[in-house]
């Protein structure tokens, strides 16, 4: 289950280094590129917010199905290629996939596993996620740089490996009994008075580190190739890969920090990094660009899954639901309207005039997220 969890999210990526093939071959413009790029983050929510609980009802294998029907629906999409319209249509089916996937796939990997190996599972889960979301560019700039038919080849893999898949997934048992009636329903989103202190930095917190995260698979090919002079798509696939990577590392490291400091410190690395890349895109230094996709990366990871703790652990009983996919709506608009407002900055003012004053604007919203975190810390109870 974790292999075909990988194997899904690989494809929502495989995009991320062939833009500046589609720019080359359809003339498209930065602000293209980046609608092209948002259209997955609405197909994502749309998928979370109406189908969050059907697995409990349907099961889980039915669900995932679907999300590979959708994945294979897009890479043809894709394959065809034939009109803008149509890139649009193949992004969103992607999102639609993601959005089924995220939360089934991850219960039915912690599900399936032994009682004693659920700890090991949960870790399985946010591998396949996050390494999967890695891959997908990683596997698709090599093959774009290096082997024939750049634009089709990576969604002709893609295509096999949901094949495979599906095999894999038809032969798993299912972990859901279905009801006598089915109730389906979309996910509601609530935020109960207690959490809203929490919940203001913690959002503000994710939405910038999705921003950030969007940016490097939207239009980070874009400013690698026009500002760094970085054309190679198989160097542009192993940064964005890295990204994906140090994120999961952020959310691993995390675990081993202190409940009270893991928020902070996130916020911390993120600004970090967020610094560190508009200096790579002020001085046109790939070494910063670098530094800035390990650093800003961990601080997102570590900040979503510090996030989703905290929240889990200070949300009622009955409510923890409604505010995790809350924060995942947040989350998911991060990577759409700020990567769309970066598209029309760059029309207007120039790659790197905008990629900069993005950065800056994304160093505001942590330095807000660090003030109101201090802020709740100082209004906290004393231990007696």
């Amino acid at each position: 289950m974790a292999l075909i969890f990988a194997i899904n999210m690989a494809g929502t990526t495989v995009p991320a280094p062939l833009y500046p093939l589609y720019q080359e071959a359809f003339g498209f413009s930065n602000l293209t590129v980046s609608i092209i790029f948002a259209t997955y983050a609405v197909g994502v929510l749309g998928a979370l917010v109406t189908t969050g609980p059907w697995s409990d009802q349907v099961g889980r294998r039915p669900v995932i199905f679907a999300g590979l029907i959708a994945s294979a629906l897009s890479a043809l999409l894709f394959l065809y290629q034939g009109s803008l319209p149509i890139l649009l249509l193949a992004r969103l089916l992607s999102g639609i996939s993601a959005g089924l996937f995220t939360a089934t796939a991850t219960i039915a990997v912690i599900e399936l596993a032994p009682l004693q190996q659920r700890g090991r599972a949960t870790l399985a889960a946010g591998v396949a996620n996050m390494g999967g979301l890695g891959m997908g560019p990683l596997i698709s700039g090599l093959l774009s740089q290096y082997a024939f038919w750049p634009l089709h080849l990576p969604y002709l893999l893609h295509l096999a490996l949901i094949l495979v898949a599906a095999v894999l997934l038809w032969r798993l048992p299912e972990t859901v009994t279905p009801p006598p009636r089915l109730q389906l329903r979309r996910q509601p989103l609530g935020l109960p008075p207690e959490v809203r202190p929490l919940f203001l930095p913690a959002a503000v917190g994710c939405f910038a580190g999705f921003a950030v995260l969007g940016l490097f698979t939207s239009l980070a090919p874009a400013v690698m190739g026009q500002v760094l002079g970085l054309t190679n798509r198989a160097g542009i696939g192993v940064v964005v890969f890295t990204v994906f990577a140090a994120s999961l590392a952020g959310q691993t490291v995390q675990r081993r920090i202190p409940d009270s400091m893991r928020l902070p410190l996130a916020c911390v690395a993120l600004l970090i990094g967020v610094g560190l890349l508009g200096l790579s895109i002020a001085c046109s230094a790939l070494l910063a660009l670098i530094a800035a996709a390990l650093i800003a990366g961990a601080g997102q990871g570590a900040i979503f899954a510090a996030s989703i703790a905290a929240l889990a652990g200070a949300s009622p009983s009955g409510k923890k639901a409604e505010v995790t996919s809350l924060l995942f709506v947040i989350a998911y608009i991060a990577i759409s309207v700020p990567i769309v407002s970066l598209g029309l900055a760059v029309e207007a003012f120039g790659l790197r005039d905008a990629g900069i004053t993005f950065t800056a604007a994304i160093m505001v919203l942590i330095a807000i997220a660090l003030l109101a975190l201090w802020r709740l810390r100082r209004r906290a109870p004393s231990p007696a």
